[in-house]
């Protein structure tokens, strides 16, 4: 795609984005806070745990990394688009009627004054606790000189030989630096007095701090380059060297009407992004005029892109650390996820789940229960087919290998892998060539509409009939998320599931985006589902008309309730459906855990609104909604927010809980002890703001995820009992199937 056509695509992607909610806001503006200075208003809660004296140090440390990489996407993702806008000349304002740059004024401002908290916090708070505990970034002249030379000696044969310097100069021009990768920008004069720059670009093949003797104390890599600078210019003199990085745009500009392959474009956009727009500069505070002169023309921005910091620019790095100091008295207690108790038996898991659904609340419970699922699916003779979305995956991934198990086993096994998962498209292209290779049929997800749920369908034969099975989920096929943000999934093989959820694959594969859309558009031509509530068709219309129920049964003097559990609430036309319930008397509690544009207690308007949010050692991930409906409470979980990218962007899913006992479990246990959680949660104010929950006077302290795992510790079943039970349960089925085999001979 070339330059013009980068062009047209970013104008039309931007003027999308601008439109994005405003046709439903039409008349009144809504009242609504701003989109992106709420997400910065979430990485203040985050970083507010990283100096929280009652959590323990590493884990601060590691709240102070997550802030930090959290803000990177930020500028990656919600100020790249923003200054897409700003180029492209859409002056369109947002919900909240801000223009692009009005807010990009805005973010600025905040961001600065979040830089500034990340790096005070870091000096002030964590550096004098690590230190308490022998735990020290040192500066290399401070060090013994035994020490010195060792470090020498490490720079001599693991560092020089990867080093480059690159002279800026008319015969050199600048060269391309890599999105987010951090350089040492250094002044030389010569004899005569006559000044140039020489960049280095850090290698990153090895670790960001160099670790000495002892295990506890560390230096940067890039201050042993300083030490060492003069003997890569013999001749000239050094007069200053800072170290700085850049942040690029990371959009995939991608339209559905030029790409052939979207697996090729994908990998081409990619590319691209390498050499993307320059949407920030960071770097170290007094950097000489001239440097920062040099950086800013050569990264195509003005001065108010340029953000100093007064240590380490990309300060998520010291994540690194925390995986390299071994010392769990400084970690939270580790804990083990349970194997449920109806799960962790001999019996094979096909009929565990016929008896009934099956609710996983991770990571409480253990992600295991749906590998060993999809372990059973790919070894039983009698599933003759897999179908599987993948958002994201991990290395190594267990469930990767099931159904590469399962293909070379000869199982038709069918896997819509989404290539424009932001952050995870080169993992997910290797995947989708490995399964391919494999055997499998692989399906690529459609252009400018994610696949963003998450589900499995096995078909079974068993005796004359084929059963479908059916897991679904709020979270990803992670085992590292599994182990650090909570979500629900639900094993099921309710017949009204399983056909929902063959129709929604036969759409996914059997559909362009095109075709998509003009099922979207027309009323007469939509699916009609059983169970599911599914984006882009219905998602939005079924939330706002179970909110308008609500918003009747209170006008007619009756009880009427909400709770709801997201991740973000941003779309105008729900937030005024919930205002409305509100004004009508429906009392309303939401747990947002990161944006909510919706403005709670306003007299009149939300007075009846509650919103809340927690930020503790799990990610809050999952998304649960119970209406009380003239007390015949319905529960749903999701794979998507309430968003506008969710609603008209995602192919996203939303399942009732059937079961009394597992919806009961999610109001009573689940919803109830979060929301109650007066340790680790926050109450949005109507000003903006968040203030951080206490217990009241004589109220006993709840911290919803210790309560949480204290619970499954009660309730557990050991690791190795229930390892040994499957073993056995899998050689039992493996005679029986052999007895089979020999009667029928």
């Amino acid at each position: 795609m070339g330059t013009k056509d980068h062009q047209k695509s970013r104008k039309k992607k931007s003027s999308a984005a601008a439109q994005d909610g405003m046709s439903r806001s039409s008349g009144t503006r809504t009242v609504l806070f701003n989109r992106e200075l709420s997400r910065l208003d979430y990485l203040r809660r985050i970083l507010a745990e990283a100096g929280n004296p009652a959590v323990p140090i590493l884990e601060r440390l590691k709240f102070l990394g997550y802030t930090s990489r959290n803000l990177d996407e930020f500028f990656m993702v919600r100020v790249g688009e923003i200054r897409d806008l700003i180029d492209t000349g859409i002056t369109d304002r947002s919900p909240d009627g801000l223009t692009p740059q009005q807010q990009l004024d805005a973010i600025r401002k905040s961001c600065r004054g979040l830089l500034g908290d990340i790096y005070e916090c870091l000096e002030r708070s964590i550096v004098p606790e690590l230190a308490r505990h022998g735990i020290r970034v040192e500066e290399v002249d401070k060090l013994k000189p035994s020490e010195q030379r060792r470090l020498d000696d490490y720079f001599d044969r693991h560092i020089a030989p990867l080093l480059t310097p690159l002279a800026i100069d008319p015969g050199h021009p600048f060269p391309l630096l890599a999105n987010l990768s951090v350089n040492l920008a250094v002044v030389v004069e010569s004899r005569q007095g006559e000044r140039h720059i020489v960049l280095f670009k850090l290698p990153h093949a090895i670790p960001r701090f160099v670790e000495l003797a002892d295990g506890r104390r560390f230096v940067a890599q890039c201050q042993l380059l300083i030490r060492h600078l003069a003997r890569f210019f013999p001749t000239l003199t050094v007069r200053h060297a800072t170290r700085f990085r850049f942040i690029r745009n990371a959009e995939l500009l991608l339209r559905d009407d030029e790409v052939e392959d979207l697996r090729e474009s994908v990998e081409a956009e990619l590319r691209r992004i390498e050499r993307s727009d320059v949407v920030c500069l960071e770097i170290e505070a007094g950097a000489p005029d001239e440097v920062v002169e040099l950086l800013v023309n050569a990264g195509g921005i003005t001065r108010d892109d340029v953000f100093a910091v007064s240590w380490l620019p990309r300060l998520g790095d010291v994540l690194e650390l925390c995986d390299r100091i071994d010392d769990e008295s400084l970690l939270d207690m580790p804990f083990n996820p349970r194997m449920p108790a109806e799960l962790a038996t001999s019996e094979d898991i096909f009929s565990i789940i016929r008896r009934g659904d099956v609710l996983l609340h991770r990571p409480y419970d253990s992600f295991s229960a749906i590998v060993e699922f999809l372990h059973a699916a790919s070894t039983d003779p009698d599933v003759v087919a897999i179908k599987q979305t993948l958002y994201q995956t991990d290395e190594g991934s267990p469930v990767i290998e099931k159904l590469l198990s399962a293909a070379n086993a000869g199982k038709q096994v069918t896997v819509v892998i989404e290539l424009q998962a932001r952050f995870e498209e080169h993992k997910n292209i290797e995947w989708a060539r490995r399964l391919e290779e494999a055997g499998a049929q692989v399906v690529y997800g459609l252009v400018g509409i994610k696949t963003h749920c998450k589900m499995a369908l096995v078909v079974r034969r068993e005796g004359e009939d084929l059963r479908r099975y059916v897991h679904l989920s709020t979270g990803n096929y992670t085992v590292n998320t599994a182990r650090s943000y909570t979500d629900i999934d639900l094993l099921t093989c309710d017949e009204a599931f399983g056909a929902d959820t063959s129709s929604l694959f036969n759409l996914l594969t059997g559909y362009s985006v095109a075709t998509i859309r003009e099922v979207f558009e027309q009323e007469s031509t939509r699916p009609r589902w059983k169970r599911l509530v599914v984006a882009p068709f219905d998602y939005q219309r079924w939330l706002v008309d179970a909110i308008d129920r609500e918003a009747k049964i209170a006008a007619a003097g009756r009880e009427a309730k909400i709770v709801a559990k997201l991740n973000s609430l941003a779309d105008p036309a729900v937030i005024r459906a919930l205002y409305a319930a509100s004004a009508a008397g429906v009392k309303i509690h939401l747990f947002v855990r990161s944006i909510c544009c919706l403005v709670p207690g306003l007299l009149g308007i939300s007075e009846n609104i509650r919103v809340s949010s927690l930020v503790d050692r799990y990610l809050e991930h999952s998304r649960l909604f119970s209406f009380h409906n003239d007390g015949q409470t319905e529960v749903w979980a999701a794979s998507g927010d309430w968003m506008q990218r969710n609603f008209s962007r995602r192919i996203e899913v939303t399942w009732p809980i059937i079961d009394p006992k597992i919806r009961a479990r999610i109001c009573d246990e689940i919803l109830a002890t979060t929301l109650a959680d007066n340790v680790k949660s926050w109450d949005l104010q109507a000003d903006g703001t968040s203030i951080r929950r206490v217990p009241a006077e004589g109220q006993p302290a709840l911290r919803s995820q210790e309560r949480f795992i204290e619970s499954s510790r009660r309730e557990a079943v050991a690791v190795g009992d229930y390892e040994d039970a499957i073993a056995e349960a899998a050689t039992i089925r493996k005679k029986a199937k052999k007895g089979k085999k020999n009667k029928k001979g």
